[in-house]
């Protein structure tokens, strides 16, 4: 009998080992040094590139992590402190494209979406709202590429605050 617990106790720990967890490659960054106060989960390599808009009133960063992780953060003054009725906004903006097809998973802060072009071509995005000070923060994956839903899911998880 010792044996056999001895056995599935090894079993369940291979097991456990060979799961992979989409955000084990990911390690904590301090966006800071490129003008916001936030920390992210990113690959160890990015790129980050901050434009300024708007005559400075908006920030544009645009998080490039490789295939798989590209994020776009848009800083701007806070209007409301709704995070309610900013999701609500950001909602509807996703339901313009007219190649939306669901909202796929909706927390009080975001939620991750699905476009469907047809069968064969379905990309998967999301928005994050962070209202932090005067500030709002829309975390969404980037305009440079295309994201399966796990992709798309890593990346919510990575910027929830």
């Amino acid at each position: 009998m010792n044996h056999f617990w001895i056995l599935f106790t090894g079993v369940a720990l291979i097991l456990t080992s060979c799961q992979s967890d989409t955000n084990s490659n990911m390690k904590e960054k301090d966006l800071l040094s490129s003008g916001i106060p936030v920390t992210i989960m990113a690959p160890d390599s990015i790129n980050v590139k901050t434009n300024d808009m708007a005559g400075g009133l908006i920030k544009d960063i645009v998080v490039d992590g490789g295939p798989g992780y590209n994020l776009q953060i848009i800083v701007s003054p806070a209007e409301t402190n709704d995070i309610a009725k900013i999701k609500a906004d950001q909602i509807a903006n996703v339901k313009i494209n007219r190649y939306f097809s669901k909202i796929v998973e909706e927390e009080e802060s975001g939620f991750i979406y699905e476009t469907a072009i047809d069968s064969n071509h379905i990309n998967y995005g999301f928005r994050y709202i962070l209202i932090q000070g005067a500030e709002e923060f829309i975390f969404q994956s980037g305009l440079a590429g295309t994201f399966s839903q796990e992709e798309a899911k890593a990346m919510y998880e990575a910027v929830k605050q």
